[in-house]
């Protein structure tokens, strides 16, 4: 029995890195950005996290999408 996805919401992630420890390694922050359309295209959603990383103080990096969807059997 085939299964739908029906997506019902999506969020945005923004990386950033906000500094060093003490041994150098880098230190991170996730800044999230709910109530993203879920029909928004991942190129749309992309574009728009290069305009927010513009804005941030610390450089980003990584861009991560995250997409709930309810399952059901389909008819």
């Amino acid at each position: 029995m085939p299964v739908v996805n029906t997506p019902v919401a999506s969020s945005l992630q923004l990386r950033v890195q906000t500094g060093t420890d003490a041994s150098g390694q880098p230190l991170y922050r996730v800044r999230t950005y709910n109530s993203v359309k879920p029909a928004a295209t991942d190129q749309d959603v992309y574009d728009v996290a290069q305009s927010l990383g513009g804005l941030q103080v610390h450089p980003v990096s990584t861009i991560s999408r995250t997409n709930e969807g309810d399952l059901s059997a389909s008819a």
